[in-house]
């Protein structure tokens, strides 16, 4: 079945980084984009970073461009997102998702990011 594991969560101080990964196995990985998402306290899940199957193509929400770096090691069946120059309304927790053929859904448990000083 496909699981999505996520890590790499933890607390940091405002202007430092983390990296997140997720090790996804059940599926034909290098077959399919991912993405990240993250949700906040009392906000809804937001989209936060794509990446195509190949790694050719990111997309990024646009408060987190130029901070935040979607890449995929297909030989790992990994994908990351490196965070950088991370602010308070950065935290939340981090999921990540794929749509696996038609119409299935998958999300990994979510790792917890905390930036506060």
């Amino acid at each position: 079945q496909v699981q999505l594991v996520e890590s790499g969560g933890g607390l940091v101080q405002p202007g430092g980084s983390l990296r997140l990964s997720c090790a996804a196995s059940g599926f034909t990985f290098s077959s399919y984009g991912m993405r990240w998402y993250r949700q906040a306290p009392g906000k809804e899940r937001e989209l936060v970073a794509h990446i195509t199957s190949g790694g050719g193509s990111t997309s990024y929400k646009e408060s987190v461009k130029g901070r935040f770096t979607i890449s995929r090691d297909n030989a790992r069946n990994t994908v990351y997102l490196q965070m950088n120059s991370l602010k308070p309304e950065d935290t939340a927790v981090y999921y990540c998702y794929a749509r696996v053929g038609i119409g299935n859904e998958y999300w990994g448990q979510g790792t917890q990011v905390t930036v506060s000083s």
